[in-house]
């Protein structure tokens, strides 16, 4: 019997569905194709409620996780996601901060037994395709890293997924449009000449426009960590310029693969 076509993201926090991979959820979710969320860690070290940051006083890691997790449910809801899963390890924070020495936070939770886990549900659900983030987690945030490599070996102990995708962003087009907006003054970030991943390395891109809106109401759904989400900001256009295509990097691939560039994360599946 034919399996299920399903699609499982493997992401660090609550929100982190949204920007890089809301748009295909969404579009395979109305296809019919089914839809695994797996979420790793319960965003602890996001902003509390009243804007409060980590390690300022009146931060309450155990609010933040309540708040977190219910916007979690509310995002994946709007994107038609089916299956949420948790696997409830606890929020690392970013580079240097003193959630990374957390015993219980996820960065230092070993591999093997995180990935054991993800193992588990990926016999669960048996999905054909596999998404993630790089072994830089995109941006060297320790919870993304971490993902990325209890993802990868999940994957090879059970030899279910037949693709294996690192979510990414497309270098120059992302540089002009961050060029743009600061001459405009939307924004003041100047991201390294490194920023994202060059186009030609770029291997699926895939037209999420009919999803945009969807994807937006996700990120506001997310309302406790806004301030980290400066596109939410942006005039309509630009957010159309930003949302309306997703990109990754087929890292691994049982089938043939063919010449050109992918427009479908199950090329070579339906």
């Amino acid at each position: 019997m034919t399996e299920q076509l399903t699609i499982m993201a493997v992401h660090a926090h609550p929100d982190d569905e949204v920007i890089g991979t809301g748009g295909v959820l969404a579009h395979y979710a109305a296809e019919g194709i089914r839809t695994v969320l797996v979420t790793c860690t319960n965003g602890e070290q996001g902003d509390a409620p009243g804007g409060i940051k980590p390690g300022e006083a009146g931060h309450d890691p155990d609010a933040v996780r309540v708040q977190r997790l219910s916007e979690l449910r509310e995002s994946a809801a709007l994107l038609g996601i089916e299956h949420v899963e948790l696997l409830g390890y606890r929020d690392s924070g970013m580079v240097g901060w003193d959630g990374n020495q957390h015993p219980e936070a996820f960065w230092n939770t070993p591999v093997d037994q995180a990935a054991a886990r993800l193992a588990d549900l990926m016999r669960q659900y048996r999905p054909q395709v596999v998404v993630t983030y790089d072994e830089n987690g995109n941006y060297g945030h320790p919870d993304h890293i971490q993902a990325n490599r209890i993802t990868v070996t999940a994957v090879a102990s059970t030899g279910i997924p037949d693709k294996l995708y690192y979510t990414a962003i497309p270098r120059e087009p992302s540089l002009e449009r961050f060029k743009v907006m600061r001459a405009q003054g939307m924004i003041d970030f100047d991201p390294p000449a490194d920023f994202g991943t060059p186009i030609d390395e770029i291997t699926t891109i895939v037209d999420v426009a009919p999803y945009v809106s969807r994807k937006i109401k996700a990120l506001e759904a997310h309302a406790s960590q806004a301030d980290s989400v400066p596109l939410l900001r942006l005039p309509a256009e630009m957010q159309q310029s930003f949302f309306g295509t997703e990109s990754f990097v087929r890292r691994t691939s049982k089938l043939t693969v063919e010449a050109g560039q992918e427009t479908d994360l199950f090329a070579g599946l339906r």
